[in-house]
């Protein structure tokens, strides 16, 4: 049973796009690894921007700099 998880940034996915990314997660290990759609799971886990670090900062500090 392939298990795939995916994190993102709490930034206001909506639900349609959440249900586009189980549904390409699937489809990618059925195509690439031929595994059945039935017993793959997908888990989207939203992280805050404050608790996700890129270079020694946060996402939340990240993105005021660069705008």
């Amino acid at each position: 049973m392939p298990f795939v998880n995916i994190r993102i940034t709490r930034d206001g996915a909506t639900p349609a796009q959440k249900a586009a990314l189980i549904h390409g997660a699937t489809q990618l290990l059925v195509d690439v690894l031929g595994k059945n759609p039935q017993t793959t799971v997908v888990v989207i886990d939203e992280v805050d921007r404050d608790n996700w670090g890129i270079g020694g900062e946060t996402v939340t500090a990240r993105r005021q700099r660069v705008l």
